[in-house]
């Protein structure tokens, strides 16, 4: 397998790839300065073949314009063990789940996501592609979070809400209300500061 970004994200998706006995073959990382990180060797150039991979960056944008760029990956997920995973989940390519996560009954999750470290996902949730939920976070039973939306660390969501497309959600913000497209929302109760056009 290889891993896609070569940063501090990255150790800690190696790090769920070690637990579960996966070979890493490389990290691949542009920046020319970047030789090894954890031991493992920076390659800056992606292999002419098809190959299994891990994107470990974590910007969401980031994140969607490499698998745009490289239809050619196969991509895999990868679970902490010590993640706790309802069978009645479904948990789409290319998503790393982290340690401490919990994951409930019929929680869709889409590709390419991010579930951070001890985040707690109750029944029902849908997350679409290209989310981030950061350490800490907790979302109660049928939250939706639409694709590309970034929730900070330890923020929470009442049940019931729909969060739009590419968001900010504040570090700490309690959101009570649904949040339209592009919303950055900050506080407790979260309240809306700006709002950007997406396309």
């Amino acid at each position: 397998m290889y891993l896609y970004g070569a940063s501090g994200h990255g150790k800690v998706i190696a790090e769920i790839a070690e637990e579960n006995n996966i070979s890493i073959d490389a990290f691949i990382d542009d920046d020319l300065s970047k030789e090894k990180l954890l031991n493992y060797p920076v390659i800056h150039e992606i292999p002419n073949k098809s190959i299994d991979a891990v994107i470990s960056i974590g910007n969401n944008l980031i994140r969607k314009n490499i698998v745009f760029d490289n239809q050619n990956f196969k991509y895999k997920n990868l679970f902490h063990p010590k993640s706790v995973i309802s069978q009645r989940a479904k948990i789409n390519e290319g998503t790393v789940i982290m340690a401490g996560v919990t994951i409930n009954s019929e929680v869709e999750i889409g590709k390419h996501c991010i579930i951070n470290t001890n985040a707690s996902i109750d029944h029902d949730c849908i997350i679409e592609d290209f989310v981030h939920i950061s350490p800490n976070v907790s979302l109660a039973g049928h939250v939706h979070i639409m694709e590309g939306t970034h929730v900070g660390i330890a923020a929470t969501i009442i049940q019931d809400i729909k969060i739009g497309k590419w968001c900010t959600i504040g570090a700490g913000s309690v959101v009570l209300k649904d949040v339209p497209d592009g919303a950055t929302v900050v506080g407790n109760p979260g309240r809306i500061i700006k709002i950007k056009n997406i396309i």
